[in-house]
Order: C-alpha cells, then sequence, then structure tokens
C-alpha cells in the first residue's frame, strides 16, 4: 500500500496573503473539463499514477472545508483522502500527517509539496519504483547557475567555498520513502533541537543514503504570485 502526504498547511506569506495551494491553475483541468487548484492539479498526478492508495492532506487550522473544495472530486473515486491539521512548520506538518497514517499501515510513502502543481503520474512512478528498490529517494534537477557557498552573513558576505555544479543538484518532491522507516526517524528527529530541511535530510540522518532519480524542470514550487503563470 502506498500513502501520500500533500502539505498545504503553510501561510502562503509571500503571496500577499492569498492561500496559494487553492487559487485556480491555468491550463489545468479534470477529467470532466473544470478547472484544477493548483494543490488539485497536484492531487490529480497521483490518482493518474494508479498505484497510490491514501492521500493525506495537511492544512492550517480551519482549513479543511476550503482544502475539500479545492480538491477534483471526480478523479478521487479510487482513492482515499483525508486532512490532517498542520502544525507551526513543515516538519511538524508531516509528523502530523504520519502519525495519523499509521493505523493504516502503508508500506510506502510519497511526501509532496502541495504549490507543486506541475508534476506528472510518470514522476511519481518513477518515485515509487525508486523507493521500492533503494528505501529512500528524491528527484533532482541540475542547477544552471554556479553555486558557491558564504559564509555566515554575521561575519560578513563573503564566498567561502566554489562548489562544482556538476555534483550539486536541487531537489524536489515527492520524495518516497519506506513509510515505517521513515516515521520511526521522525519520531527520533522529534527529540532533536534542529531545523530539518526536507523529509531526505530526516532520512539520511536517522536511516540511511537517499537515492535519486531525475526531477522534472516544469516541476517547480509556487513561491510568489507571478510563479503561478
Amino acid at each position: 500500500m502506498t500513502a501520500v502526504v500533500i502539505c498545504a498547511a503553510g501561510s502562503s506569506s509571500r503571496m500577499n496573503g492569498v492561500k496559494k495551494e487553492f487559487l485556480r491553475l491555468a491550463g489545468r483541468f479534470d477529467d470532466a473539463g473544470n478547472p484544477l487548484t493548483v494543490i488539485g492539479s497536484a492531487v490529480s498526478a497521483f490518482v493518474l499514477s494508479k498505484r497510490v492508495d491514501i492521500i493525506a492532506i495537511t492544512t492550517p487550522i480551519n482549513g479543511e472545508q476550503k482544502a475539500q473544495e479545492s480538491l477534483p472530486l471526480s478523479l478521487l473515486r479510487n482513492v482515499s483522502v483525508f486532512f490532517v491539521e498542520g502544525g507551526n512548520t513543515r516538519f511538524a506538518s508531516v509528523y502530523n500527517a504520519l502519525k495519523a497514517l499509521v493505523p493504516l499501515k502503508p508500506d510506502y510513502v510519497l511526501v509532496h509539496d502541495g504549490a507543486r502543481p506541475w508534476i506528472s503520474a510518470e514522476l511519481v512512478n518513477a518515485v515509487i519504483d525508486a523507493a521500492v528498490r533503494y528505501g529512500a529517494v528524491i528527484p533532482v534537477v541540475p542547477l544552471v547557475e554556479t553555486p558557491k557557498e558564504i559564509e555566515d552573513p554575521d561575519r560578513g558576505q563573503f564566498v567561502s567555498r566554489h562548489l562544482r555544479r556538476s555534483r550539486v543538484v536541487a531537489a524536489q518532491t515527492p520524495q518516497g520513502f519506506r513509510f515505517a522507516e521513515l516515521f520511526a526517524a521522525y519520531e527520533k528527529a522529534a527529540a532533536v533541537e534542529k531545523e530539518y530541511t526536507d523529509d531526505a535530510e530526516v532520512w539520511d540522518e536517522f536511516c540511511d543514503s537517499v537515492a535519486v532519480v531525475p526531477g522534472l524542470n516544469e516541476n517547480k514550487k509556487i513561491t510568489f504570485p507571478e510563479d503561478i503563470h
């Protein structure tokens, strides 16, 4: 059994007060011809993969109704969907969703940003295949610009390391994992005073190495209002 956690509990603070996951997305429609929202487009890719059994969506406090209204109901006939109240951070929101999934005993779980609407069913399936094979996987894309590491801004803005672009990539979602091990890792991470940037970092610290598969250039995350166009 494969479950998906879709993160949509954030405040969208850089979207001028508009909840980005609930916005209509131009050019995306469900199988009935109805326009999709940002989160609806993301959900549809998992449904169309035909390999997802459960979808848990994290929402802000009192945000369940709005999230439900934003979903493509015509695509949800064969998938179980439920909502989980998110926390103050992405880590806390994913942890809440994982705890809610424990009684359902999924074998694998994918974690996806609700603000990445241009994901494809093909990428979903590639992540699932690699999670089955390796235990943990993330989609990545090569960097276009040459990366540099800078010193602590409090000590001045100077380059501290010149990184090799060929060995640095940008991580995307969905990130896929064996469920039981990811949940155990989250329980350990919850007791540590550290900020984790994504689920792969949690797995890497408390489980094992993380594999990679090619991501999609179009699988971008909406952060600012101009990103939705």
